[in-house]
């Protein structure tokens, strides 16, 4: 099928087009490149592959995107609590005002299947982190950037209209090389910080969040666009493993592990907005997923790319969506 992946130089966009066209689809990437372009020079010239660059702002970009494409896999957004805090305006005219205007395009130009990109953070702060969040758990989005993304949501499935099957990944915190590196991930940028800098400031380590290699996650996309599509139509899937939830503290010690006689200041933090614990139970009983690393593979991948010097720069402003 012709797969259109907006977003497509991103962290996990760039990784998701090289699995696509390896699994023999054809792929459209659309993307702005408010990073660059770089992460996708390795495809340029692939059979099967095409970009386009562009914002999904514009009316003609949309069109000139969606044409003849079989399947949209949006990952387009402004990405992260910290960027959207930054720019509010700029949050909402992308991740909500764009993306229902290509769901609505997506309709119109006969795509036959819809997959969004949405986040485990809008489970928001949980009452009782003993109970794990499944898909049907109650949404309590806490910063701009779960609300935009549970607002596209309701959105998807408010009016389902056939042939159009829409699907929604509620993705765990990625972690993990890509070709468009991020060090403002958590786990990337403890293992960079206290690798490189020697010093790590942690806030509020006893709170709960899922962790996923983004190219698992990768795969998850990949999974329901070759799943049959009553399997994965209406559908929410968590993507992630039960078993890698985790807290800061819990980091910390895997990472104490590995680069022994770092200095780690911690900051008590008795609230926080987000603390939840989530179950991947359906993805792993309806599509088969289960994650090929974990968050220990992921910090040894880390170290060994930085130690080695083929990450030459981590300071590097392109490692960040926001730089603090």
């Amino acid at each position: 099928m012709l797969v259109l992946v907006t977003g497509g130089a991103g962290y996990l966009g760039s990784i998701l087009c090289d699995q696509l066209t390896r699994a023999g689809h054809r792929v459209r990437a659309v993307d702005s490149l408010m990073h660059g372009g770089r992460p996708l020079l390795g495809l340029a010239g692939r059979e099967g592959f095409e970009f386009l660059r562009g914002d999904l702002r514009d009316p003609n970009t949309v069109r000139a995107a969606l044409r003849g494409v079989h399947a949209v896999v949006h990952l387009a957004a402004i990405v992260g609590d910290p960027a959207c805090a930054r720019e509010p305006a700029l949050a909402r005219a992308v991740n909500e005002k764009a993306s229902l205007g290509l769901l609505d395009a997506a309709r119109e130009a006969g795509a036959g299947r819809f997959v969004f990109a949405s986040t485990c953070s809008n489970y928001g702060r949980m009452a009782d982190t003993s109970v794990l969040a499944s898909e049907a758990h109650e949404l309590r989005p806490v910063s701009l950037y779960a609300e935009s993304k549970v607002a596209v949501e309701r959105a998807l499935f408010a009016e389902p209209k056939a042939p159009l099957a829409c699907t929604v990944l509620r993705l765990s915190t990625l972690y993990g090389l890509s070709p468009r590196m991020r060090f403002d991930l958590t786990v990337n940028e403890f293992t960079m910080e206290l690798l490189v800098r020697r010093k790590l400031v942690v806030f509020g380590e006893q709170f709960w969040r899922p962790y996923v290699h983004v190219r698992d996650a990768a795969r998850a996309f990949a999974l329901v666009l070759e799943a049959p599509a009553e399997t994965v139509a209406g559908q929410v899937f968590n993507v992630g493993d039960t078993k890698e939830n985790y807290r800061k503290a819990d980091l910390l010690e895997l990472l104490r592990e590995r680069i022994p006689g770092a200095e780690v200041e911690r900051v008590h933090k008795s609230e926080d907005p987000r603390d939840y614990r989530v179950s991947f139970d359906r993805i792993q009983e309806r599509l088969a997923f289960n994650v090929t690393r974990r968050v220990p593979d992921g910090m040894d991948e880390m170290i060994a790319a930085l130690e080695s010097g083929l990450i030459e720069n981590p300071a590097d402003p392109a490692h960040y969506n926001v730089r603090a």
